[in-house]
């Protein structure tokens, strides 16, 4: 059995008043229970008299002749005599029994024993009244409601107020088994006792833990790859199949966590890792995601007030902690992988490639990677970093974006305003450095990536091969760390030809670009709407797509 705890609140001074004077009414009836059982009265007798007696349905009388039939039983079980119990706390009454103790101290104390003797209400669970029939736990406009009921088809509603601080606490448990059963009228038994303590009410809710069996959905029929986005604010799903293919893709928003209180930022959070369990349940599917230890909020001045703004409001965590719980109950399998360089190999290989959007192919990498398949860099990147002509261009354009960067620095006055500026100014100057070590010779003979593989040509011994891809590419070519757009990546991807999307010549006119375009055979192409599951290429594979989409001819075409 597990007892967990939560602080009740209400909404109104009637409604409590109404609670202590039912505590009262069952507190005398279970002490008066208590007393008749050792002189030999049987529970089906009392049952009788005691719901006209004390005015309270035969439901808390059984209750309270049941928790008095188990105190007896359990002082027989240590050897004690049950006739010398003190309602209240033996070490209360032997404290107030001291003389010397007097003023605020034994006024505190007095308080104290008498709320444990008269403020008590004890109500047992039961399965077939789902979970417990009067004193239920249920769900109610984003919040969660103790329903109590005092009697004559009369009930008071008591908000519950439960902070979880653990990463493994129970609660989540217990509720993400609550909102289950609610859906599946597959209900289990939970007692609550609600006490008075120091003027508070609090609820002990005791229940069996259901036992976990071992998951039934395995990644031998494919993974859903899981990756949730703060910009734009929303779940991106990747479907995987067995052999590391594409089958389709989904997304889920999260736009309805934002502006909302904690308790129901939490209710949704609930709401949407149930809609992913059951997608993997009726897909037979494994849910792969990233295994993150700290996810960082933005601070004041960082440039990014918006999403800071988002980012302080989800719950990134507790969301995945959420879908881990719920497919643990669903008998479902969840695979952990490192989130390591997952967005930039998304990026640059899968995004071009499929024409997909970065978040749903960073979601395709994750789904790979539960699979146990590597990423290895294409041959066509591997090519385009050892090309000295193409690393001159990626060179002249970090500098040119870096001379923009330090004047604009130069002109802005506003602290604030000047710290992104300033970031962006370190991470240019990370970014040159990387691309000239790469006509350095190295010092030591270090691996240059993660599975320590050496590339013939390269010189360079500190840096990542994804990473050393993802300088040489994203500014040079996309104008930017990451962009959205990343289809000029495509003829590089394919065909290894970068000077076509380099070419110095610019065209004034939108009506010259879109001749270009005509006149390569250039072809928007989207995933979505334009494959069938069956003409998408396998992953990893020689491509054999149309001639990629691309915005302009050169990056200094960019401001037609």
């Amino acid at each position: 059995m597990i007892t967990l705890h939560c602080k009740l609140t209400f909404e109104n001074e009637k409604d409590k008043q109404t609670l202590i004077n039912l505590m009262r009414k069952f507190s005398s009836c279970f002490k008066y229970s208590y007393n008749r059982l050792l002189e030999g009265h049987s529970r089906k007798d009392l049952k009788k008299d005691l719901q006209k007696m004390f005015n309270i349905n035969s439901r808390y009388v059984d209750d309270a002749i049941f928790k008095a039939k188990w105190l007896i039983n359990n002082c027989i079980e240590r050897e004690q005599n049950p006739k010398k119990v003190i309602f209240g706390g033996k070490r209360l009454f032997q404290l107030l029994k001291n003389k010397h103790i007097n003023g605020k101290y034994r006024e505190k104390l007095k308080q104290k024993w008498q709320d444990r003797r008269k403020h008590c209400l004890y109500s047992r669970g039961d399965k077939s009244k789902k979970g417990n029939l009067n004193t239920r736990i249920e769900f109610e406009k984003d919040k969660i409601i103790l329903r109590i009921n005092t009697g004559e088809r009369n009930w008071i509603k008591a908000n519950i107020k439960r902070t979880v601080y653990r990463q493994n606490d129970k609660w989540t448990n217990f509720i993400a088994d609550l909102i289950q059963a609610n859906q599946t009228n597959q209900y289990f038994p939970y007692s609550v006792e609600i006490r008075k303590i120091n003027n508070d009410f609090y609820a002990f809710i005791n229940y069996e833990e259901i036992k976990t069996e071992e998951p039934i959905i395995t990644k031998d029929n494919g993974v859903i790859g899981i990756d949730i986005n703060a910009n734009p604010f929303h779940i991106a799903m990747a479907f995987v199949k067995k052999d590391g293919n594409l089958e389709s893709i989904e997304k889920i928003s999260l736009h309805n966590l934002l502006n909302k209180t904690k308790n129901q930022r939490e209710y949704i959070s609930w709401q949407i890792a149930h809609q992913i369990t059951d997608i993997a349940k009726e897909r037979n599917k494994a849910i792969a995601i990233e295994n993150l230890k700290d996810i960082p909020k933005g601070s004041k001045g960082d440039g990014s007030k918006k999403l800071r703004k988002i980012k302080q409001q989800w719950i990134y965590k507790g969301l995945l902690d959420k879908i881990k719980i719920l497919a643990k109950r669903k008998r479902i399998q969840v695979i952990q992988v490192n989130p390591a360089y997952t967005s930039i190999v998304g990026s640059l290989k899968y995004a071009p490639q499929y024409s997909l959007d970065k978040d749903i192919a960073g979601a395709f990498v994750i789904g790979r990677k539960a699979l146990g398949f590597k990423e290895k860099l294409p041959k066509n990147y591997e090519k385009l970093i050892t090309d000295r002509e193409y690393l001159n261009f990626a060179q002249d354009r970090l500098q040119e974006e870096k001379q923009k960067t330090q004047k604009k620095l130069k002109t802005e006055n506003n602290q604030y305003k000047r710290k992104p500026i300033e970031k962006k100014l370190k991470e240019l100057n990370k970014n040159l450095k990387i691309i000239q070590s790469l006509y350095s010779e190295p010092q030591t003979q270090e691996a240059v990536n993660q599975r320590k593989e050496q590339m013939r040509g390269l010189y360079w011994t500190s840096y990542k091969l994804w990473q050393v891809v993802k300088v040489a590419l994203t500014i040079p070519i996309l104008g930017k760390s990451i962009s959205r757009d990343l289809s000029p990546l495509k003829p590089i991807l394919v065909d290894g030809d970068w000077d076509r999307v380099v070419n110095k010549s610019c065209f004034k006119t939108k009506e010259a670009i879109e001749d270009l375009k005509h006149d390569l055979g250039i072809v928007p192409t989207s995933w979505g709407r334009g494959y069938d599951a069956s003409e998408i290429p396998p992953a990893g594979d020689s491509l054999h797509l149309n001639k990629a989409e691309y915005k302009y001819p050169s990056p200094e075409c960019m401001n037609l």
